[in-house]
């Protein structure tokens, strides 16, 4: 198991990128202020450790707003692509289907191990109002259990200026598509 704390120095790093982030992309969080984030973050290192998590596979995690349900301050990955954890299936289930060529991994499992939730339908049209994600990649997302157990799954990306949802059978998997992680804080 991964130890889940960063060192002072990674903890300092991180804490500076993401302030960082926060102060140049504004538009993201219009009502929001750092210091109480920051305070969140602090109070809580498992929640440092995802983001981490989160930034070294390229995700750039930004808040993005506060979960209406638990008050919760969301982080989402705002990379302009999809984050560097691609070529995965869908789920350990779709993943252990496959009888040749299995991938590195599923993002549903990734996902956890870093701590987060891959991003809903909703959440990820919400990112897409904050910016333009996705032009050339794709990322899965929670795929609805009805999908799910008729063998398949769903992503979303950026054409055409429209977000499009997709299908695919939930044991494939491309170069071009990872996952964009949720995390409340």
């Amino acid at each position: 198991m991964a130890k889940k704390n960063l060192s002072k120095e990674q903890k300092e790093t991180l804490l500076e990128t993401l302030r960082n982030r926060f102060s140049k992309y504004m538009n993201r969080h219009k009502d929001l202020e750092w210091n109480p984030i920051e305070r969140k973050l602090l109070e809580n290192p498992e929640k440092l450790w995802s983001l981490n998590e989160m930034e070294i596979t390229d995700g750039e995690p930004d808040v993005v707003g506060i979960d209406e349900a638990t008050g919760k301050f969301l982080f989402f990955d705002c990379s302009p692509e999809s984050p560097k954890r691609r070529s995965l299936c869908y789920d350990y289930q779709a993943w252990n289907a496959r009888k040749a060529n299995k991938p590195e991994g599923n993002a549903i499992d990734k996902a956890a191990e870093m701590g987060v939730e891959i991003l809903t339908e909703e959440q990820y049209r919400k990112l897409q109002e904050l910016g333009k994600f996705d032009l050339k990649t794709s990322s899965w997302i929670k795929t609805p259990e009805k999908i799910r157990q008729m063998g398949g799954a769903v992503f979303c990306d950026r054409r055409y200026d429209t977000v499009f949802l997709y299908h695919n059978g939930a044991e494939s998997y491309y170069a071009a598509r990872g996952f964009r992680g949720c995390l409340k804080v």
